[in-house]
């Protein structure tokens, strides 16, 4: 028996959080039982997500506004139900929004032999995008069969909404959840898995060689504002990139983010999460061009704490226009293929404290910060290996060509407990994510 601490309480447990210490508290275990998960709200001062009217999700929800889900169709329609009146959505078991699979969602006449066959760089050139394209070329009928795909498992979560797993195998395979133009939204202990483009789109001018796009994000908040995603897991399940093909020299890329803030989104948020084996996690903000700026400067503020980032390759996250506090996260890096943990874009403001990285042999401390336009960022207190290393003198060091200058021009005062950088994988590895929620 040992004892490990989760979320300021002390776990007696031998595999992980698992039982309370109850003596310094004087909550009985019946008590502890009893509480509705489904009506807990975020913490005063947890975070950006807390900030001004902070977040409840659908703590208010009366009896007829409370759905148990099984499958997409019924979460569907439980979403539908009620408009944006306040709502809690308990989702038992593995909802699939990829069972009809990828073939029932292509339109007639698509062919993706033919799309290779066209679309070949030796013959289609690397110089003009497929955008022009009309409705019944090769790629007009993917663009179909990609709305098709998308009508099907994208979910729009209204306003005043929680969503929440019951026990620790809920969750979704092949769906995106669209947090989109609403305000007040929780989402808490879910696995999200395969988030899988069927048609991604070949753009030759992508890079010198080109590349495969792709959409749908697990969770993807657009314009949304005041959400908690709090203890979920997200992985690319049966579908990791070493599964998938390569066409025209590059692999053919079926996933986007894990969970990606773009579009105006603010006052975010996000705890006690895995983000796992996955390439390109989370983006906060999705442009440098003069019109997103518009929309996302003064917005995009963030917050990510106790969150487990195990064998991911980049944007953890990466940032542009938004004032981001990451603190007391751990870092997992699977390997040689890992490009960067955070990545410092157009106008960000990144504070980077408390977190621990652990790397392994012939993966550089320097690699950790990554630079794409000059943006100051704070990164204080930060071990890795289980040593205090300036991130971002080292950085400077190793990437002279990316000089990084540090201060980011402001101070979080958002955050409840911080807990010091050495204890970090300790706690975060066996407390974060979907089935340690107590």
């Amino acid at each position: 028996m040992r004892t490990q601490k989760c979320h300021g309480r002390v776990i007696a447990s031998v595999v992980g959080c698992t039982a309370l210490v109850l003596g310094l508290t004087g909550t009985t275990s019946a008590q502890a039982q009893a509480r509705d998960l489904g009506r807990q709200t975020l913490g005063t001062n947890d975070g950006w997500g807390s900030y001004g009217t902070g977040t409840t999700g659908g703590a208010a929800a009366d009896a007829a506004h409370v759905y148990t889900v099984t499958d997409w169709a019924g979460f569907k329609a439980a979403l539908a139900d009620g408009g944006s009146a306040p709502k809690i959505i308990r989702v038992r078991g593995t909802i699939r929004a990829d069972e009809p699979g990828c073939a029932s969602f292509a339109v007639p006449g698509y062919d993706f032999a033919t799309y290779l066959k066209t679309y070949d760089p030796a013959v289609w050139g690397r110089t003009k995008n497929l955008d022009g394209e009309p409705a019944d070329s090769p790629e007009g009928l993917r663009r179909a069969s990609a709305a098709h795909q998308a009508s099907y498992v994208e979910a729009n979560v209204p306003a005043n909404t929680t969503i929440i797993g019951i026990g620790k195998d809920a969750g979704f395979q092949g769906a995106n959840l669209m947090i989109k133009g609403v305000d007040n939204v929780i989402v808490r202990n879910l696995r999200f898995q395969s988030a899988l483009d069927c048609f991604p789109q070949w753009d030759p001018t992508d890079t010198a060689v080109g590349n495969w796009n792709s959409e749908y994000d697990d969770v993807t908040i657009y314009g949304g504002t005041h959400v908690w995603m709090d203890h979920n897991t997200f992985t690319d399940g049966d579908h990791p990139d070493s599964s998938l093909p390569s066409y025209y020299g590059r692999i053919y890329e079926q996933h986007d983010g894990e969970m990606d803030i773009v579009k105006g989104s603010d006052l975010i948020t996000a705890s006690w999460n895995v983000f796992a084996d996955h390439d390109k996690t989370t983006l906060i903000g999705n442009s440098d061009g003069a019109a997103t700026a518009a929309i996302d400067r003064g917005h995009l503020r963030v917050t990510l704490h106790h969150n487990l980032y195990t064998n991911v390759l980049e944007r953890a996250p990466r940032v542009r226009f938004g004032k981001v506090d990451s603190y007391d996260n751990h870092f997992v890096v699977g390997g040689a293929d890992y490009v960067y943990s955070y990545g410092v874009g157009m106008e960000s403001q990144i504070v980077a404290e408390h977190n621990a990285f652990t790397l392994p042999d012939g993966v550089k401390a320097g690699t950790i910060l990554k630079k794409w336009k000059e943006a100051p960022i704070t990164a204080d207190d930060n071990y890795v290996n289980g040593e205090p290393v300036d991130l971002i003198a080292v950085h400077n060091a190793q990437v002279p060509s990316e000089t990084l200058q540090s201060g980011a021009g402001w101070t979080p005062t958002l955050r409840t407990k911080v807990d010091p950088a050495q204890a970090v994988p300790g706690i975060v590895d066996h407390c974060a994510g979907a089935g340690h929620l107590r």
